[in-house]
């Protein structure tokens, strides 16, 4: 009961004493700054020190108090299990405070306090000598001989011996045992006796001065406490004309660490150290300065934006805090850290600003009207965006399709005259598209080396799209029905006059379908289409890529005057003898140059290398299944170009799902696949557009003889269905001949005219034209030559 009075006593007046002690502490700070700066004077120098002796007394005095309050209070408080309020908390953050502005006050004037040490102890030493000397005359006068008298007598000579010295503890404690039998027999008088034993209560504080106020102000016991700190940086938050303190609370807090590095019950310290760290910065961070940089940014904007109608931002109505007192805070020291406010704030508002910008470049303004205000008003350096200030049109990006190219080629469709990408189908009002000037403004953006990376995407790509083809083809049933139908066309096709029958590939189109149907109404044929098609689709992405390339190339390229004969900058520079930064600048100059020549006049033969690194595998003994494939084109293109008549008759309908009018990435596709397996001759030796073509022509003019002759009879209703007949003809042959145009196309982009074997002896003649071209540089140099040796 009494230990619970006397806490509410404490609570009560501990506000009361934070003030108090406020005004002492700051009138013993300014009295030590005004001793400590005076020069000293010779006539008045035991004067000085006697006044400087006092005020390092003081000083220690009140942390003592300060010290001895703040461990009462608060140890009171946890004992008892009883909530601090805010106030209290408050208060006690304020006596810590000044408990440490007294440690920092001995440490920043230590040099002078350092110097004046000896010098007081010096005076105190005097002093004592002094006073032990009137006193030893005393007892010699005395002519009555006792050894009580003699011993008396030789404790004062040891006394006044050992204060002939260094003031060190062991003479200190000699002195003081001494002088308790010094002191017997009355040989100092009353009012001597006080003084002395004050002077050297003095001199045992002074000597220890240092150790004595560290021990004082060693705040270790705010690590048990740390639950105020949340508290405490409320309230410098709101009270932010007083930022500055937060140097000394993270000096009380610095004062836990050496005792964590004695603790013995984890393997290593280091781990307490690092969650105590770690604690004290999250804590920090949303109590200060992650809530300093949400009102700087909202204020930043609430400024830009006063023509918007806001809130009432007026100051005497809704008060007003000047965060800007943060910025001027020295860097705080924090374990192996220094904690910047400034550099803070101004890290997260450039990140933002960036970030936003970057989502919507139009926007540019405000947001560098917004920099420029921070600066002016809060005096941040804020960096420059440098991002463009405008597009002139919104794309894809080439890396969001990299990354994403398995989703890209299945919504969208490729136009292979005016390479472009065209989405399939779209939740809004409008499809998107994608063009060169998208693909080159993207390399721009990324540069040159986003174009091989996107190349390896698309080899990642094909291989798992290859692995379901050949899984396709190696299906019992396909299999069979190929082999089959190889092996027909062989019997007939003398017979045929070496086509391959419409009805034989129709029949296969049709006959599919009874090994299944997916829930929406797609064949195996049909997905295999599709798989094809992707793949066409992956390669059209490559050409695309390529010519932006090129264009880009060339935009970047228009300012040399002749790409033939471009000059050597550095070489120049040379000449005129400028400065090395100079030629430094010409070199790269010239590296750029010819960087972009090299890349205007090649261009990577990103298809030839497609097909290397797959034809090998495709051709192998162990891929024998794979060569069918040839046979199964025609059914194929049937199935594409009923696929096709049927998207093109949705443009015309109301409800326009699944509607397109183009999807060339499927004549990609098979051109690909034929040349990879080295299957052109194979293909062309069917003869099939030519069938397709003989086939409808036949059907068009049996048609027409029909029209003819049932317009003499005058039978509408046959005569509208004949019309309707003959322009389904007439559209599918168109179909046909677009597919067969679009293959063609095609086939260029991966040399068609020529076979597997007729490229590989090309190549084995251009190998021996090199070898040879070397042996002959050889055989003309001399003996001498460092290349014979």
């Amino acid at each position: 009961m009494q230990r619970e009075n006397f806490l509410q006593q404490k609570a009560q007046s501990l506000t009361k004493d934070m003030q108090s002690y406020y005004v002492f502490v700051s009138s013993w700070m300014t009295k030590m700054e005004s001793i400590l700066s005076k020069e000293q004077r010779v006539d008045k120098f035991a004067e000085d020190l006697s006044n400087r002796c006092n005020v390092f007394i003081q000083g220690f005095l009140y942390a003592y108090s300060l010290s001895t309050i703040i461990k009462t209070t608060m140890n009171l408080y946890m004992s008892m299990q009883k909530p601090m309020t805010k106030t209290s908390v408050k208060a006690l953050c304020r006596l810590v405070e000044l408990l440490k502005a007294i440690e920092h006050m001995f440490y920043r004037r230590s040099m002078v306090v350092a110097d004046s040490v000896t010098h007081i102890a010096q005076h105190l030493q005097y002093q004592a000598l002094h006073s032990i000397s009137v006193a030893k005359k005393r007892v010699i006068s005395d002519k009555k001989y006792s050894e009580q008298r003699l011993d008396v007598l030789s404790a004062l000579v040891l006394a006044e011996n050992t204060l002939n010295g260094p003031s060190t503890r062991q003479r200190r404690l000699i002195v003081s045992l001494a002088l308790s039998v010094g002191t017997q027999m009355k040989t100092f008088k009353d009012e001597e006796l006080v003084p002395l034993q004050l002077v050297l209560k003095k001199l045992d504080l002074i000597s220890e001065l240092t150790e004595r106020v560290r021990a004082q102000c060693d705040c270790c016991f705010l690590y048990w406490h740390r639950a105020v700190f949340p508290i405490y940086l409320d309230d410098v938050y709101e009270n932010a004309v007083d930022s500055a303190r937060l140097h000394y609370m993270f000096s009380a807090l610095r004062d836990c660490v050496p005792a964590m590095m004695h603790a013995r019950h984890l393997e290593s310290y280091e781990v307490l150290l690092e969650c105590y760290d770690k604690e004290i910065m999250e804590v920090l961070n949303e109590h200060l300065l992650d809530k300093l940089c949400k009102e700087i940014e909202k204020d930043l904007r609430l400024s830009v934006h006063t023509h918007l109608k806001l809130d009432d931002r007026n100051p005497f109505r809704v008060g007003m805090k000047d965060l800007a007192h943060f910025f001027f805070l020295n860097p705080i020291r924090f374990f192996n850290r220094f904690i910047d406010i400034k550099a803070y704030v101004t890290h997260y508002l450039d990140k933002t600003f960036y970030n936003l910008t970057t989502v919507a470049l139009h926007d540019w303004a405000t947001y560098s009207e917004m920099r420029n205000l921070a600066t002016q008003r809060y005096g941040l350096c804020m960096t420059e965006a440098h991002l463009p200030s405008q597009t002139l049109e919104q794309g894809l990006d080439v890396l969001e399709i990299m990354r994403n190219i398995h989703v890209f080629v299945s919504r969208y469709l490729y136009n292979l005259n005016n390479q472009i990408f065209i989405e399939r189908t779209s939740n809004n009002k409008h499809l998107n598209t994608i063009n060169i000037r998208h693909i080159a403004n993207s390399i721009r953006t990324h540069g040159t080396g986003i174009m091989n990376t996107t190349v390896n995407f698309t080899y990642q790509f094909l291989r798992k799209k290859f692995y379901i083809f050949s899984q396709f083809m190696y299906d019992e049933h396909i299999k069979s029905r190929l082999i089959k139908d190889i092996r027909f066309f062989r019997e007939v096709k003398d017979q045929n006059d070496h086509k391959y029958p419409f009805e034989r590939a129709d029949k296969f189109n049709r006959g599919i379908r009874k090994l299944g149907i997916t829930p929406d109404g797609q064949s195996y044929l049909d997905q295999f289409r599709q798989l094809i098609s992707q793949i066409g689709n992956a390669m059209g992405y490559v050409r695309m890529i390529r010519s932006g390339g090129l264009h880009c190339c060339s935009s970047a390229i228009r300012f040399v005057p002749d790409l033939e004969d471009i000059v050597n900058f550095e070489e120049l520079v040379k000449e005129e003898g400028l400065s090395e930064e100079t030629q430094k600048a010409a070199r790269q100059l010239d590296s750029v140059l010819s960087d972009l020549t090299r890349n205007f006049a090649e261009g990577t033969e990103y298809f030839k290398m497609l097909v290397d690194v797959f034809a090998p595998e495709f051709r192998s003994p162990k891929n024998m299944h794979l060569r069918n494939f040839y046979i199964i084109v025609p059914p194929l293109t049937l199935n594409f170009v009923e696929h096709s008549m049927s998207c093109k008759e949705k443009l015309n309908k109301k409800n326009k799902s699944g509607a397109a009018f183009t999807d060339d990435g499927f004549a990609m596709g098979v051109a690909y696949i034929l040349k990879l397996l080295d299957q052109y001759q194979e293909f062309d030796s069917l003869h099939w557009f030519q069938s397709v073509r003989e086939k409808y022509m036949k059907e068009i003019r049996a048609v027409a003889k029909q029209q003819n002759v049932q317009s003499t009879n005058q039978d509408e209703k046959l005569l509208q269905t004949m019309n309707l007949t003959h322009k389904r003809l007439e559209v599918c042959l168109q179909e046909f001949e677009l597919l067969y145009f679009s293959l063609s196309s095609a086939r260029i982009f991966f040399r068609a005219d020529k076979t597997a074997a007729e490229e590989n002896q090309e190549k084995k003649e251009k190998e021996e034209e090199s070898a040879k071209a070397s042996n002959g540089d050889l055989s003309n140099s001399t003996p001498a030559d460092p290349v014979v040796k």
